[in-house]
């Protein structure tokens, strides 16, 4: 359990909405996570990615908020493994705020221009793995939880999207947790009305579990090495999401 915190409703139970037999079936593949090999689909990039090339596994630069350890594995859509290919994220702060960019926050006021905090690289290894080390992302209005990413092969932009995270766990963060519950505003959008997330899809869902002083988030990344993925997702979360808890491999 995270050091200071109550046991959180969604990861507390270590077990998840996947299948044995889908869990067999990816632990045969050797995916991070119980996900189908598929496409994932492009959503927007947003209006706050810079191209830092950044190449560092821990990209919190002293940012206060619940460490989270993100792992991300790209593979094709017949589940093979993509090495070098380039991975960037970039997520808000847990206050809302994106480094590098004037008039943020709910006023305007707040000013990060030539900040580089919660953005990071990484280049792929040979299971087509990358790891970050951040916090939890906060919230700003319009948008439910979310950390952005692009992936690259060649220099060449292969796929855009988001990871989203289940309700459960964000509103509990939000509400008991500081420096997340240190604000005035009340959170407006959830994973069921955040057009972004129902056009990703259940598949841009991370697999959370809670370790003793973070929490892991595990996606597999399911990319067209010829270009981008498709348009929208065929299937839409429900129900504010998938509570996926379970990572293979991990007992702790």
């Amino acid at each position: 359990m995270l050091a200071g915190f109550a046991a959180s409703p969604v990861v507390a139970t270590g077990v998840g909405v996947f299948p044995s037999k889908a869990r067999a079936q990816a632990s045969a593949a050797g995916l991070l996570t119980p996900n189908v090999c598929m496409v994932l689909p492009e959503v927007t990039e947003g209006p706050y990615y810079v191209d830092e090339r950044l190449l560092r596994a821990d990209i919190t630069e002293g940012r206060e908020g619940v460490p989270l350890r993100l792992q991300m594995q790209v593979v094709t859509a017949d589940c093979r493994p993509v090495p070098e290919a380039r991975v960037d994220i970039w997520h808000c702060d847990a206050q809302g705020n994106y480094s590098g960019y004037a008039r943020q926050g709910s006023d305007g006021t707040n000013d990060t221009s030539g900040e580089t905090f919660l953005r990071g690289t990484q280049i792929s290894d040979e299971n087509g793995l990358v790891s970050f080390d951040t916090m939890y992302p906060g919230w700003y209005r319009g948008r439910t939880t979310h950390i952005h990413y692009k992936v690259f092969l060649d220099e060449s932009t292969v796929l855009t999207s988001q990871i989203f995270f289940p309700d459960a766990l964000s509103q509990y963060l939000y509400l008991a947790v500081p420096p997340y519950n240190d604000r005035s505003a009340e959170r407006d959008t959830m994973n069921g009305n955040d057009g972004i997330a129902q056009q990703a899809g259940e598949g841009a869902f991370a697999a959370i579990r809670e370790q003793q002083a973070r929490y892991d988030a595990a996606l597999v990344v399911g990319i067209d090495p010829q270009g981008g993925g498709p348009e929208r997702a065929t299937q839409r979360p429900s129900r504010g999401g998938a509570s996926e808890v379970f990572i293979p491999g991990r007992d702790g």
